[in-house]
């Protein structure tokens, strides 16, 4: 299945909730006009793309059909997905310009966070990287033990410690590794504690702390991974983590188990941080790097 098969699949839950309302509201209306405009939020909103980039969006439309002079109502899905697509922008991957880069990953427990790291290292790895993962979730012990799987599903070195022992202290160890190794790409895990924010700010300032001292000139993303499946929750969490970390890039997972995949349009344009990945399956080869178009003819596309 090539990528955009494998997005089209993912996203059937998500167009059902949002073309299929949007259809039948256009093909209700004979003409443009407020009501029109009134019900196109209402569905969007109830797409989990949120009350204000759904505002945002029918106010860009009406300024298009001002513009345009267009009358006929069905071709106001075209120009909806034209708007998301601006909206959304480009995907320009991740920065990993230095050996080696880093990759921060964080998130809520249960969000898929290990499984995004070890997908994210098997992809890098198919790419001509060499992977070394950080274990610097040491909060949970399955937290490690899971990690260690995936590492080895993905055929990855992973460096870790023992339950309990300081996080920053596994990030070391692994750009030490890193180091000695010639690896390309660390990547680490981190704690999920966001209902404990004080004690998660201390950690991972600690960790990046680590980073700038051992690796002063490294490119390091953060990436920040939240559960699709909880619609609007997921936006609440990309703003605590935004508190608390320089978030550069989220990665949505479970995107093919919700019709809540809208929720991607309200978090990029309410918090300008870039979608880098999806999850659209339980298979390893299953995390796809975004794609604003690939997503929006996903949505849209005609049955």
């Amino acid at each position: 299945m090539g990528l955009f098969s494998k997005i089209k699949a993912g996203l059937t839950k998500t167009k059902n909730a949002i073309q299929n309302g949007i259809t039948d509201i256009l093909n209700s209306f004979t003409k443009i006009d407020d009501e029109l405009f009134e019900e196109l939020e209402e569905v969007l909103v109830s797409s989990d793309i949120g009350i204000q980039t759904s505002e945002q969006i029918c106010e860009m439309l009406r300024q298009k059909v001002k513009e345009t002079g267009e009358t006929d109502p069905a071709v106001l899905k075209q120009y909806i997905k034209d708007i998301i697509v601006d909206m959304l922008g480009e995907n320009t991957g991740l920065s990993l310009d230095t050996k080696p880069s880093v990759i921060l990953v964080i998130g809520v427990n249960g969000v898929g966070k290990t499984t995004t790291i070890g997908k994210l290292a098997l992809n890098l790895k198919k790419s001509g990287k060499k992977v070394v993962l950080g274990a610097a979730d040491t909060f949970r012990a399955a937290a490690i033990d899971q990690l260690g799987v995936w590492a080895q599903r993905a055929d990855v070195a992973m460096v870790k410690s023992v339950e309990g022992s300081d996080p920053a202290s596994v990030v070391f160890d692994t750009i030490q590794s890193a180091k000695a190794h010639g690896a390309d790409v660390i990547i680490c895990d981190t704690a999920g504690r966001l209902h404990n924010k004080k004690n998660l700010m201390d950690e991972l300032a600690k960790i990046y702390k680590v980073i700038s001292r051992e690796l002063p000139d490294a490119s390091v993303e953060t990436l920040l991974v939240l559960d699709a499946t909880t619609g609007q929750n997921a936006v609440n969490q990309a703003k605590e983590f935004s508190k608390v970390a320089p978030v550069t890039g989220l990665v949505l997972t479970k995107l093919d188990g919700t019709a809540k995949g809208g929720i991607i349009i309200s978090i990029h344009n309410e918090m300008g941080i870039k979608v880098k990945y999806v999850g659209v399956g339980e298979g390893i080869d299953d995390l796809m790097p975004f794609d604003a178009v690939d997503f929006a003819d996903g949505i849209f596309e005609e049955a």
